[in-house]
């Protein structure tokens, strides 16, 4: 059920997604770039599908650029030696703006991201309810 609605509305509109780089496009090796599993190669094909499709792409990172890491623009040299590019870095696409003014958090239709914790649906409010319920065990 989730998926078809999901599916309807891809077919509908183009979405924007804001992608993570560590742990979600590659394995976490930070300050270094981690190796790609096969699940992390199929994640990078669809996102560039899906962008050659119209859809928009943000990389949404926690890493940046200073004289000893440069770790942001390797992050993004090594997304476009793959064939993956962004319409956005760590900002909002250029025609976005929120009506509250500004935030931090990223305006996107579904976030990409190792550390998510998901609450959209029953089920995966559950699930986050439950890992945080072992926490406060």
């Amino acid at each position: 059920l989730i998926v078809i609605s999901i599916k309807e509305k891809v077919m509908q509109e183009k979405l924007t997604f804001a992608v993570d780089f560590d742990g979600t496009l590659c394995e976490f090796d930070f300050p270094k770039i981690g190796k790609q599993t096969e699940n992390h190669k199929k994640l990078l094909k669809k996102l560039i599908k899906l962008r050659e499709d119209g859809h928009k792409l943000i990389l949404w990172t926690n890493r940046g650029d200073n004289d000893e890491y440069p770790v942001l623009s390797e992050a993004i040299d090594w997304c476009k030696k793959r064939g993956l590019e962004f319409d956005a870095i760590n900002e909002n696409l250029p025609n976005q703006k929120k009506l509250s003014g500004y935030s931090p958090k990223i305006m996107a239709d579904y976030y990409i991201d190792d550390k998510v914790l998901s609450f959209s649906e029953e089920s995966t409010q559950k699930n986050t309810l439950q890992f945080l319920e072992v926490l406060d065990a």
